[in-house]
């Protein structure tokens, strides 16, 4: 039993041996024939000068008709005839507008109606010069109170919209007005944005 399971193994061995061979060897050819290319055809021999001559007849009756011949150079006069240059030299320019050639033809310009200076560019509005710089707006703060603390200073209650704020000298309220001097009546604040100072007197809430 052993023997036969050898045997038939061998057989299925030399089997597919054969069959690898056998692909091996078609791919290989085939291969070969790609890399090689096709090969080299014969090159055509060449035709006798008479069929060759009427091949271009053909192809030249196939393109078109042969265009028809009008006239010749000899048909052509080169002699120079002074009587018709001296008539065409005579010729006058008669044109209805002006006379391009001519300095003495150059158009009348029409005076102005009106004087093409603005009505308010005379010589008061010259003087004049350019309007005044607009105004800086007035400081958006209402000085309420102060406190007064041990050693004399004085802290300053401003009112800005709904918001209180509480101020000494130097101080900048909502990042825009500062505080240069408190009194008990007044306060000097400048307006950081246009470079504006003012005294704002105290207001009753």
């Amino acid at each position: 039993m052993a023997l036969r399971m050898g045997t038939e193994n061998k057989k299925q061995v030399y089997l597919v041996i054969a069959l690898f061979s056998l692909i091996a060897i078609i791919g290989g050819k085939e291969l070969y024939n790609t890399i090689s290319g096709p090969p080299p055809r014969p090159i055509p021999q060449a035709a006798p000068a008479a069929a060759r001559a009427g091949a271009a007849t053909d192809t030249t009756n196939a393109a078109g008709p042969e265009a028809q011949k009008v006239s010749s150079n000899a048909a052509l006069d080169p002699t120079l005839h002074l009587e018709e240059l001296a008539q065409s030299e005579d010729v006058e320019y008669n044109g209805t507008g002006r006379n391009i050639f001519s300095a003495n033809s150059a158009p009348v310009i029409p005076t102005p109606v009106k004087s093409a200076r603005a009505a308010g560019a005379g010589p008061a509005a010259i003087a004049a010069g350019p309007p005044p710089p607009p105004q800086p707006p007035a400081i958006d703060l209402k000085y309420f109170g102060y406190e007064e603390t041990p050693n004399k200073t004085l802290h300053a209650f401003f009112l800005h919209g709904q918001d209180i704020f509480m101020a000494n000298v130097g101080d900048v309220v909502d990042h825009r007005y500062k505080v240069d001097a408190i009194r008990p009546t007044s306060v000097q604040v400048t307006d950081l944005g246009y470079n504006n100072t003012q005294m704002l007197q105290m207001v009753s809430r």
